[in-house]
């Protein structure tokens, strides 16, 4: 029998099982390299290389062999690695590549929050149980690429405000503390002029950070607005009930 060919290698290869070895070798040499998951062992049994599938289609299928706990901690790394990616975008300042690389980290730990309820698990779908490192790992992932992401899009030539205050929430879901979300959120809702929710945030941002510039001079801004709307309201009301 003639060996098993690659298409996009030039030798052939033989399809033989691998040795069994300790999860976190096996996603260490799974995702070493240029993400070449061909010769991965993570898998015992996988052929060594198989032949008309992208990258994407590749791991699809190679994740669907590994146990719940492998595959969870390949999702981690990845992430982890798209939102690198995306931090060396953004310091580029090719922001929608960094944006696009955010995205994919969020995409590969979709699913993965022990907090959230998976569709599956209603049909029985096995899911990995986290430790608290790797939940907090998760938590942490989410945070900075929701954070991030809301940075780009204040970089943006038109900034989608609405989007910007989407992402600052979504932060603060998972760290209320988190002083760039407290400010970014605060910045959203003063340009959705939503001045008291801007004040609140920008406040609380404030309490963190007392000599940021930029929180300072948002929290200026927005007092000036409320100062203003709450002289016209006044004005409003001694009209409607001044004397006649």
């Amino acid at each position: 029998m003639k060996p098993h060919t690659c298409a996009s290698h030039p030798h052939a290869c033989a399809s033989t099982p691998h040795r069994p070895t300790h999860t976190k070798g096996k996603v260490s040499r799974l995702l070493a390299g240029n993400w070449n998951l061909w010769s991965s062992p993570l898998f015992p049994g996988q052929p060594a290389c198989l032949p008309s599938l992208n990258a994407a289609e590749l791991q699809s299928s190679l994740l669907m062999k590994a146990s719940p706990e492998a595959s969870m901690e390949v999702q981690l790394q990845q992430a982890r690695a798209f939102k690198e990616e995306g931090n060396r975008y953004y310091k580029e300042g090719r922001f929608r590549d960094a944006v696009s690389r955010y995205h994919w980290a969020l995409l590969q730990v979709k699913g993965l929050d022990p907090s959230v309820p998976s569709p599956l698990q209603v049909f029985g779908a096995e899911r990995a149980s986290m430790t608290s490192v790797q939940e907090s790992d998760l938590h942490s992932i989410q945070s900075d690429c929701y954070n991030n992401l809301a940075a780009c899009l204040l970089q943006m030539q038109h900034v989608n405000y609405e989007r910007v205050k989407e992402y600052s929430l979504k932060v603060l879901e998972k760290q209320p503390e988190n002083v760039k979300g407290l400010y970014r959120a605060g910045v959203a809702f003063y340009h959705l002029q939503d001045y008291d929710r801007a004040r609140q945030y920008l406040l609380a941002a404030m309490s963190k950070q007392p000599k940021d510039t930029n929180v300072k001079r948002y929290l200026q801004l927005t007092e000036s607005q409320l100062s203003s709307y709450h002289q016209k309201e006044k004005q409003v009301y001694m009209g409607m009930f001044g004397k006649r």
